[in-house]
Order: C-alpha cells, then sequence, then structure tokens
C-alpha cells in the first residue's frame, strides 16, 4: 500500500475508522477518501457502486458498521443484521468490481461461541452456539468475513478480516442505553462525580471477563496488515484449507483481560469517582469470558503500545472535552 495510491476509509467518522485516518495521515498517505453518511448511505447499493466507479480507490478499509452494546444489540436485532449486512455486501461486491487491490474488514470477536475455548483461535469460529443477546451483529460480521473469503476463492481477490476485541477511544459512543461497556462506565463515574452520587448503578455481576484495546493500536494493526509483503498478505487472504480451519482472517487484541467489576474499579479510579458500586443481577452478563488469542497477529511483530489505565485516561479527556455537557 503506497501513500500516494487512494485508500478509502468507510465509517471515517466513527471511532475505529477516525482513528484509521489519524494513523493514515500520520504516515503520510495523501489520497484518502471519505464520505459521511449524508453523503453516501452504504446501505443503498447503486450509491456504493457510483462511488466506486467515480472514485476508483486501489485499497478500502471497511470500518463502517451498525455498533451498540448489549441493550442496544437485544433490543434492535432486526437494524443491526439488516444494516450491517447490506453495509458489507456493498461495499466488499462494489470493491470487486471496481478492481480494489486490497480490502480488510473489520469484524468482531462476538462471532466465536459463546462458550468458545480460552483464548479464542482463528480457527474457533462457527464450532458452537453464538451469545443470544448480539447473535444478529455477530451473524451479520460472519457473513462479512464469509463474502470476503468467497470472493477470494471465485474471483481471486485479496480481501482479508480481522477481528478486534472490544474497543475504546476517541470518538465513543456514550449513550447509556446503546453504548458498549466501557464508554457507559466513563460517563457513568463522570455523572456520579460531578451530581455527588453515592454508587453507580452497572448491569450484571460484575463476574464475566473481557478485553479491551485502545482505537488507535487497533488501526495501527490494521494498517500493518494493508502493509504487508505480498507474498504474506496472499497467504492471510488465502489460506490453504489443508493446514488451516480458519478463514481469510486475524484476531487483533492485549492478550490479557479483566473481570467487569475490575474494570470499573480502574474507570472510577481514572475519572475520580469514589463512591460504591451497585450490580445489577438482573441484567445479563453476555458471554462469561472473551479473550483473543492473539499469536497470529504478534507473528506479524505487532504489540499494542497503549495501557487500559492510559488509554482510559485518554478516552476521558476525549469525552470532557466534545461530549460532557
Amino acid at each position: 500500500m503506497r501513500r500516494e495510491e487512494k485508500i478509502y476509509v468507510a465509517g471515517h467518522t466513527g471511532m475505529v475508522g477516525s482513528a484509521l485516518v489519524r494513523r493514515l495521515q500520520a504516515a503520510g498517505c495523501t489520497q484518502l477518501v471519505t464520505r459521511t453518511h449524508a453523503e453516501l448511505d452504504l446501505t443503498d447499493a447503486r450509491a456504493v457502486r457510483d462511488f466506486f466507479e467515480r472514485e476508483r480507490p486501489q485499497h478500502v478499509y471497511l470500518a463502517a458498521a451498525k455498533v451498540g452494546g448489549i441493550h442496544a444489540n437485544n433490543t434492535y436485532p432486526a437494524e443491526f443484521i439488516y444494516q450491517n449486512i447490506a453495509i458489507q455486501t456493498n461495499v466488499i461486491d462494489a470493491a470487486w468490481r471496481c478492481g480494489v487491490k486490497r480490502l480488510l474488514f473489520l469484524g468482531s470477536s462476538c462471532i466465536y461461541p459463546r462458550e468458545c475455548p480460552q483464548p479464542m483461535k482463528e480457527e474457533y469460529w462457527l464450532t458452537g452456539p453464538l451469545e443470544p443477546t448480539n447473535r444478529a451483529y455477530a451473524i451479520a460480521k460472519i457473513s462479512g468475513i464469509e463474502m470476503c473469503w468467497a470472493y477470494n476463492r471465485q474471483y481471486g481477490t485479496d480481501y482479508a478480516s480481522v477481528m478486534p476485541t472490544n474497543l475504546y477511544g476517541p470518538g465513543d459512543n456514550y449513550d447509556l442505553q446503546n453504548s458498549h461497556v466501557l464508554p457507559a462506565l466513563i460517563r457513568k463515574m463522570h455523572e456520579a462525580k460531578i451530581n455527588g452520587d453515592a454508587e453507580v448503578p452497572i448491569w450484571g455481576r460484575g463476574q464475566a471477563r473481557r478485553e479491551f484495546l485502545y482505537s488507535d493500536d487497533m488501526a495501527d494493526a490494521c494498517i500493518l496488515l494493508m502493509n504487508l509483503p505480498d507474498d504474506q498478505y496472499r497467504l492471510l487472504a488465502h489460506p490453504d484449507p489443508s493446514k488451516t480451519s480458519a478463514p481469510p482472517m486475524v484476531n487483533v487484541g492485549c492478550g490479557a483481560d479483566l473481570t467487569i467489576r475490575e474494570l470499573a474499579l480502574t474507570a472510577a479510579k481514572v475519572v475520580g469517582f469514589k463512591g460504591n458500586l451497585a450490580f445489577d443481577t438482573s441484567k445479563p452478563d453476555g458471554a462469561p469470558r472473551k479473550i483473543l488469542d492473539i499469536s497470529r497477529m504478534q507473528g506479524y511483530g505487532w504489540r499494542p503500545t497503549i495501557s487500559l489505565e492510559q488509554g482510559i485516561a485518554l478516552a476521558y479527556r476525549d469525552y470532557l472535552d466534545n461530549q460532557a455537557k
């Protein structure tokens, strides 16, 4: 991926997409192509095809998606499966029709079974039932992985997928009903501190274990993959079925997890909330544990650089600057 080539970042206003744009600009890429949702509705197949025919990007980062936490996934499953499948289908097919060299599709660790062996290896996908609360979203992401694989096999494209762990960072969604757990905790802790509240309510028992990665670390991993030498990238996009049961995808995480209780305590420390944590056991916990096996990504020479406490501090600063009222 040469710096002067045209690169399309789908979903550039989102948390991961904006991190990709920051990192690509810092790397000297001079022909970044972006469109807001108002400028291009990625669920509109005709509009997407027309856009690709006009712009002819050579590389695509497919970071656009409808995302949310347990409540949002459980409440709006039809929107999650329809919008994500539509976005993926339109972008991947248009990329093939217009001769895109490389495409990187951002999936999610929720593609793995609810009771998946830990840490989760790439070859564990499709080996068991999914977590019910976000099954629609997971199936949409699985279809995107399978679509990349199918186009590679039939048309000789070089499309790969990355499976990130739980991500957070600048530009995150802090809506208490629809956000993921970490941004929700940051907002709850901040508002409780400002209001002088004695406790903060938290969904579940606090025992589920999760892994978290800062968005800029995720962006760095994606850019590294798109810059792999041709022989390494071809092995990623065209896995040998006699050697692996994994599709053309690679996990990206930090390699360590912690309980939701421990996460909440860390967020409280960073934000400065000194009250109590009130766990609501009537609310769902989600999967009991989710940590990715990142040995394949480490084999490419990648390591995360931002610790959880440092990352939460950066995210909290972004929240104060852009979200808090």
